[in-house]
């Protein structure tokens, strides 16, 4: 097993790698905690044991549960179950399942301890880590959301074992991202290692910026267009294949800016091709719509703002032309 820490004074938590992990759930539940909810969807195919009376609690398939509606049916479940304060939420699952749960979890009584089992690769070195939890409006994606960092992350790899081929695939969109934010040993590592690693690269992240006032921005590499990219789509494509092709977009725009050579674009190409990725826009989605769903973005108080790569490594860039934007995009067809 591998721990890697999230350093955040007396809101730090262990994030535990490995095969079996989901079995030391017991271990890390706040002290004090009664019961638990255990919050999941019923294509999670794995069982957890929290070692006190729980409930199981089912949300909806696919990202169609990401909406407040789904928070609201877990807050009035945790009533009638009776948590309180002192006990703790359980997410197992994908992304999905901890952006809900986690946002249910921060707003039931003002705050619940939540502990994420993450069974999907794009939760192990994304979703679950880091305190951002949140949920999609008609008009966007994750546009009403919390920080609330969990009590303890377990990211067991042989629940990566059962995961349709899409659904990893989708999780390597997201380990794509961590190449150009420091991981460029990533593709030499063993899978437990390959994850640890890319929470080790978001956990210094965090550490150094909790709540996105500045350097945490450069985690949404490629999350401009990707996200613009679901909500045009109707989530067609997942949200890992979709920040594939985010990350070609980036590059491809810091090239016209005159941020990066063409060597580096390919760069791009190499690693999002090497993991079987998409690095075009689907040729039904309407560039318009793209561009004006990108300027709603939450980076976006000044102008239309994108994290891109530079001489200075990946950083956001604010006020970006519309030309540019919508040049490039013809690129991407």
């Amino acid at each position: 097993m591998i721990t890697v820490p999230v350093e955040l004074g007396a809101r730090s938590y262990p994030v535990m790698v490995g095969p079996g992990a989901r079995n030391a759930l017991a271990d890390v539940l706040p002290e004090g905690a009664r019961r638990a909810a255990v919050v999941t969807q019923e294509a999670v195919p794995v069982v957890v044991d929290p070692g006190l009376p729980h409930q199981r609690l089912v949300i909806g398939p696919d990202e169609g549960a990401k909406r407040l509606s789904t928070v609201e049916e877990l807050c009035r479940a945790f009533t009638r179950f009776g948590l309180t304060r002192a006990d703790v939420v359980v997410a197992v699952g994908g992304g999905v399942v901890t952006d809900a749960a986690g946002l249910a979890a921060a707003v039931y009584h003002r705050g619940v301890a939540v502990v994420h089992v993450a069974t999907t690769l794009l939760a192990q070195v994304d979703a679950a880590i880091g305190g951002k939890t949140g949920v999609n409006l008609p008009e966007g994606k994750n546009l009403v959301g919390a920080f609330w960092q969990p009590a303890a992350v377990l990211c067991d790899t042989e629940t990566l074992e059962t995961l349709p081929p899409e659904e990893y695939r989708s999780g390597c969109g997201e380990m794509a991202k961590y190449h150009f934010l420091g991981g460029e040993d990533l593709g030499q590592l063993a899978l437990d290692e390959r994850v640890a690693r890319s929470v080790a690269i978001k956990a210094e992240v965090v550490a150094c910026d909790e709540r996105e006032s500045g350097r945490r921005a450069v985690l949404n590499y490629g999350h401009t267009l990707a996200h613009a990219l679901e909500t045009a789509g109707g989530y067609g494509l997942r949200h890992g294949e979709a920040v594939a092709v985010g990350l070609v977009f980036a590059a491809r725009l810091a090239h016209r800016l005159g941020r990066i050579d063409e060597a580096r674009v390919h760069d791009h190409l190499e690693v999002v091709r090497s993991y079987g990725l998409p690095e075009a826009v689907p040729p039904q989605i309407d560039p318009g719509e793209l561009v004006t769903l990108m300027a709603r973005d939450k980076k976006a108080t000044r102008g239309i703002t994108f994290v891109l790569d530079g001489p200075r490594g990946v950083e956001p860039v604010p006020d970006v032309a519309r030309a540019d934007v919508e040049a490039t995009l013809k690129e991407m067809f």
